[in-house]
């Protein structure tokens, strides 16, 4: 039985508490997962949309004490809440960069460090569903803090032009090298087998790319739209717009690796094998 519940705070561990925003759906799957860091002093990883509901539960259970909001990316799930909670606790906006609305006091760089009194907090550029995503990984705990770069139960989204297939497997790659007892991600329960996890995440992205350039070979110049067709036969038909991203997203890669060719822009281009 799930324990993601909207609005009640859940201890993940001594220094690490959860809270589920209201917002579920298709993309986010039983909603947007903000995580609170510290006990002294604490960080707020992922304010999610800005709800009010959802603010005062951050509130709730963080308090006086929150010092710092950390924005994995400034998708409209993740980020629109920053603003408001620190208005209302004078808490400092940290993410790679300003853009979506998102206004911030410091920007995160790849390697950048957060210390608290009773945590350390690093910053990793992970680039590729969004170029300027970051995770967190907590030291103390080997916790990987994923946002949208790993999910749990499903897969993610790569739209361009920011999202970017390649950058997405070079950073899914970096993160598996990494001493991870666990992945908090942004969507979902938390993952206690985070080379598994990301490993399958591998897997699945390989064999896709595998057969759309399969498909592109066997029916010559086509569309986003046809391919999807063919290769998303395992998904059902009212996500094929969404999977039309994620399709383009391979198909520029086969592109930059000479593999494919693409004539005109976007999802209207046309594509043949290279």
């Amino acid at each position: 039985m799930s324990e993601l519940v909207p609005g009640v705070a859940r201890a993940l561990s001594p220094l690490v508490r959860r809270v589920l925003a209201p917002n579920p759906g298709v993309m986010t799957g039983p909603g947007t997962n903000t995580y609170l860091v510290g006990i002294d002093e604490v960080a707020v990883i992922d304010p999610g949309p800005d709800d009010p509901s959802h603010r005062d539960a951050i509130l709730g259970c963080g308090g006086d004490r929150i010092r710092w909001i950390l924005v994995t990316h400034t998708h409209a799930d993740h980020a629109p809440g920053a603003g408001p909670l620190a208005e209302a606790t004078g808490a400092e906006v940290l993410a790679f960069d300003a853009r979506d609305d998102l206004r911030i006091d410091r920007p995160l760089a790849d390697g950048d460090v957060l210390e608290g009194t009773e945590f350390r907090l690093t910053a990793l550029h992970t680039p590729g569903h969004a170029s300027n995503h970051l995770c967190f990984l907590l030291e103390q705990e080997r916790l990987l803090f994923s946002g949208d770069h790993v999910m749990s139960g499903s897969t993610v989204v790569i739209a361009p032009p920011d999202g970017d297939m390649s950058h997405y497997i070079e950073s899914l790659e970096r993160i598996r090298e990494l001493p991870l007892r666990a992945i908090a991600p942004g969507h979902g329960e938390l993952m206690d087998d985070p080379r598994g996890v990301v490993d399958g995440y591998l897997t699945h992205r390989r064999a896709r790319e595998a057969a759309v350039h399969a498909a592109l070979e066997a029916i010559g110049p086509t569309t986003v739209a046809r391919i999807v067709e063919r290769v998303y036969t395992d998904v059902p038909e009212h996500l094929h717009p969404v999977a039309r991203y994620s399709v383009w997203a391979h198909l520029e890669k086969l592109v930059a690796e000479g593999r494919a060719q693409r004539d005109g822009e976007g999802l209207d281009a046309t594509w043949t094998a290279g």
